[in-house]
């Protein structure tokens, strides 16, 4: 039997495209483990599917100056000691990375022991984690056609993210049922992310007074964020966090709002599902969200808001802009030429694959 390692972690972002090839790596008979980080989110998502994963120490990957940066050397540098251990015990036929703080020292090791590695970069531009791997990779898997440009020649192909299957199985009576919201009224989807945006959360329930006239708003706003002010207060559904729920309340609503993360904007075209973006700002991060959300504006999937120019009444505008427009943008969606990327992922595996 073939035998693959994933690896991939830091955040959700990083895992939910592994967890996505896992069907279809079964049903072409590979063995599979998986190399998480000793404290990072992936562990968690991993045992949920049983499995078989390794933990090994990971330092973080920083692009600033932090005093962190020398002790965290050391943490990289035992975690390829313990990443090679594990290639020697476990004798994979292949590596596939998703990036993120885990990733470096398993690629690595990987180089160490001949094994072949294929890599996926989600967003625009490679994250740090992947541009160390790069040399050492096969092939490198993107999402974005335009990431080519930023590959070592020969080496990239554009394949799309790998969709979970499951989210084109949501039943829209369902995600109504779960929110406890009626057929008269659209729904409105926010979402930011595993750990929500408290920046967003903020400006949506200062809207909702006046979106509430014409629509059901549910709120996914991240661990410790629900409004207890607001629990009772019709047309309005807020969780923490949702899994299994999560494709009957995709299939219930009609507009999304959203940070801009790779993988979560790809779900949302494969789902054909108008959206609202507001990408995390340059100060917050590296800009990737930046450049994604641009990317998919100019496509005609999204309408872009900026974090600095969001209020309550500029996110409810925007909501309605896209809401009246919807069709025109599901129009755009479905003329994408960028699909579930679990078929170009796996060509690529197997291709490589001894």
């Amino acid at each position: 039997m073939k035998r693959i390692i994933l690896t991939g972690g830091g955040t959700a972002g990083h895992v939910t495209p592994n967890l996505a090839l896992l069907p279809a790596l079964q049903k072409a008979g590979y063995d599979i483990y998986y190399i998480v980080s000793e404290h990072g989110i992936e562990k968690d998502l991993i045992k949920k599917h049983n499995i078989p994963y390794d933990a090994i120490p990971t330092g973080k990957l920083r692009r600033y100056f932090s005093m962190q940066n020398i002790t965290d050397v050391f943490r990289v540098v035992a975690g390829v000691k313990e990443a090679a251990v594990l290639m020697k015990k476990r004798k994979p036929d292949i590596v596939f990375s998703k990036g993120g703080f885990v990733a470096v020292p398993v690629v690595l090791a990987a180089k160490m022991f001949g094994v072949p590695v294929i890599i996926h970069e989600s967003d625009m531009t490679p994250g740090l984690a992947n541009k160390i791997a790069m040399p050492f990779a096969k092939k490198v898997c993107t999402t974005f056609l335009e990431t080519l440009q930023y590959v070592p020649k020969g080496k990239g192909v554009h394949t799309g993210t790998p969709i979970r299957k499951e989210l084109f199985e949501g039943q829209k009576q369902k995600g109504l049922e779960l929110c406890g919201f009626t057929q008269d009224k659209p729904v409105i989807m926010m979402m930011g992310g595993s750990l929500g945006s408290v920046k967003i959360n903020i400006q949506l329930r200062d809207a909702l007074k006046t979106l509430l006239q014409d629509f059901q708003v549910v709120h996914i706003c991240g661990k410790g964020n629900l409004a207890d002010r607001l629990q009772n207060t019709k047309g309005y559904c807020q969780f923490e966090y949702v899994s299994e729920e999560l494709p009957h309340i995709f299939a219930a609503a009609d507009v999304i709002i959203s940070r801009a993360g790779s993988n979560s904007i790809s779900e949302f075209l494969a789902l054909r599902k108008p959206n609202v973006l507001i990408p995390l700002s340059a100060n917050a991060s590296r800009g990737d969200q930046i450049l994604n959300a641009r990317s998919f504006e100019k496509q005609g999937y999204s309408l872009v808001l900026a974090e600095e120019d969001m209020t309550a009444v500029s996110l409810e505008k925007s909501i309605r802009q896209v809401y009246e427009n919807r069709m025109t943008y599901i129009s755009a969606m479905e003329h994408s030429a960028q699909n579930d990327g679990v078929k170009g992922v796996l060509r690529e595996i197997q291709r490589y694959t001894k």
